[in-house]
């Protein structure tokens, strides 16, 4: 299942976790803040080892990094990690 590391406050959160509703996309949103250490520094290393950036995913060990969400990239990189099939 999609995991979404995340933060309530975040724009780019939420106009993700909406389109993953709005395509039925399974997912488990998971609060940045809330989460245990170990999981903090993969998100930072995902995030080229500063920072942690949200919204961030992970499907089966597979990640793409948080940035400014764009609908057609962000279907794009599920597709790639194997977390959405485009269904048109």
């Amino acid at each position: 299942m999609l995991h979404v590391y995340g933060m309530k406050e975040c724009p780019h959160c939420r106009n993700a976790i909406k389109w993953l509703d709005d395509h039925k996309v399974p997912y488990v949103y998971l609060e940045v803040a809330d989460q245990p250490e170990p999981i903090v520094k993969k998100l930072i290393e995902v995030n080229g080892g500063t920072d942690w950036v949200v919204p961030t995913f992970e499907f089966i060990g597979k990640w793409i990094p948080g940035e400014v969400f764009d609908p057609v990239k962000f279907e794009e990189r599920l597709i790639l990690i194997g977390a959405y099939t485009n269904r048109r």
